[in-house]
């Protein structure tokens, strides 16, 4: 649909929260008929009712009724799952169903740049985008990232740039989503609870990012990653300009390591950026994100030298590796992001010192064999958490020291009491936040809190 044809267009949009509104906000201004459904109980939806309210956007709170139905269109908001009854019921009725990311992307008149990974993205995307504001070109960031795309996207002009992280669940739903420039970092297994348990139906949605592009656009993909490397090769569109990233071969064009520099090349002689020590933020899993983030932002115009300057400055994002504080010795390090396996065993190998690990949650289906090697080289207990916790338990407790606590206050004073000086208590969850807390910002908030309230004059371990 063009953003043309919403006016007189009825809307079902399913689920309230920041998306959800933001995407019935946008097509309510353009003249869509908008009814919202959202399944929590109203009285934790006071400020969600007050907004609909205020914008005059009927609405049903504390479940989704027949009147869902009555729409020309349903619109999906990324926490609803594609196969919830509403959804399935509206399928059957054969109405067409879209991911607010695609609702956005009708009203945007900016290049975007799409990014998606299992693992990097929000990093990723938080460079690319801070590329873009130091060489001063007018840039949104949104998507996954944070703020809906629907709730930004007309304040954007032709000469900004919108740059979007993109998950999974956000490209199930597309239709027309065509980015200027897309880049896929890598397919691992994660949420496979919302795909059947099968890692194909996974990679087939993290390739929709690319399967509207055509002649004029690019794509960025890992040519290090197996999963990646073949899907592009068998489903890459015609006429789209291919730029892969390594690590491991030298490559005539895209972005790569030699001799310790990384150079990358778009078209003709490769330009060498700086020395891959020079780059802010470490680690293997980082210099894959930085190569991505360089790319995006030479293909879209901006300077070597810039690119140098801000690889060299950029500090990292919150909940994903960040130092929180050093007490007694003992450096506490915030990685909620963590929510998969993959993740952590690139956090694990991010460190020399012996960590001390806090890991559980709600599980995804996780399989821990893939951590196995990187606990038994760098782990030195584990303090396990959330509903998963038994499953952790029985999964590491034959390699290393394996307490369950009740609560996160419970789990940094234990993990306090089992470091010694100069460890690492790193919080990489490898699951999903969803049975203590509000989401994985709500979880690295309160282990933030609590680290922050840890007495620096305790009992220090030796």
């Amino acid at each position: 649909m063009r953003a043309s044809k919403v006016q007189g267009t009825r809307f079902s949009v399913i689920g309230g929260a920041r998306s959800g509104l933001a995407v019935a906000a946008l097509l309510h201004a353009h003249g869509g008929k908008v009814f919202l459904s959202e399944k929590a109980p109203a009285e934790k939806l006071g400020e969600l009712r007050r907004e609909l309210e205020r914008r005059t956007i009927p609405y049903e709170f504390g479940g989704h009724s027949s009147r869902v139905l009555d729409a020309d269109v349903v619109v999906l908001s990324p926490g609803v799952p594609s196969d919830a009854p509403v959804i399935r019921d509206a399928l059957s009725h054969g109405m067409a169903v879209v991911s607010e990311l695609e609702v956005a992307s009708w009203f945007c008149r900016a290049p975007i740049v799409a990014i998606s990974g299992t693992n990097g993205k929000t990093t990723t995307t938080a460079l690319t985008g801070r590329m873009f504001s130091d060489a001063r070109v007018p840039t949104v960031v949104a998507g996954n990232i944070g703020a809906a795309f629907s709730g930004m996207v007309e304040e954007l002009t032709g000469d900004h740039v919108a740059v979007l992280e993109v998950s999974s669940f956000q490209l199930d739903h597309i239709g027309t989503f065509r980015p200027r420039v897309a880049a896929l970092l890598n397919i691992t297994p994660d949420h496979l609870d919302r795909y059947g348990h099968s890692l194909e139906k996974y990679r087939d949605s993290k390739c929709r990012i690319f399967e509207n592009q055509g002649g004029g656009d690019t794509l960025i993909y890992n040519a290090d990653d197996r999963s990646v490397r073949d899907a592009v090769e068998l489903r890459a569109p015609r006429g789209v300009a291919l730029l892969p990233i390594s690590q491991e071969q030298s490559l005539g064009k895209g972005a790569y390591v030699r001799d310790g520099r990384l150079l990358v090349s778009t078209a003709g002689k490769p330009a060498e950026l700086c020395a891959v020590d020079a780059i802010s933020i470490p680690g293997t899993h980082n210099l894959y994100n930085a190569m991505a983030a360089a790319l995006a932002a030479e293909v879209m115009g901006v300077p070597a030298a810039s690119i140098r300057a801000t690889l060299k400055n950029f500090r990292g994002v919150e909940h994903r590796l960040e130092f929180v504080r050093e007490v007694n010795g003992v450096r506490y390090v915030n990685d909620s992001k963590g929510t998969n396996v993959d993740s952590v065993w690139y956090a694990l190998r991010s460190y020399s010192a012996p960590i001390v690990l806090l890991l559980g949650g709600r599980d995804k289906g996780n399989d821990y064999a893939r951590l196995f090697e990187q606990v038994r080289q760098h782990v030195r207990a584990i303090v396990a958490i959330g509903e998963s916790a038994e499953k952790v338990r029985g999964a590491f407790a034959a390699l290393v020291p394996v307490t369950l606590a009740m609560s996160m206050s419970e789990a940094v004073a234990e993990a306090s009491r089992l470091a010694h000086r100069g460890d690492v208590v790193l919080l990489s969850p490898a699951c999903a936040s969803f049975d203590w807390f509000d989401n994985y910002e709500h979880r690295g908030r309160v282990f933030k809190e609590l680290v922050l309230r840890l007495e620096a004059a305790g009992r220090e371990n030796v």
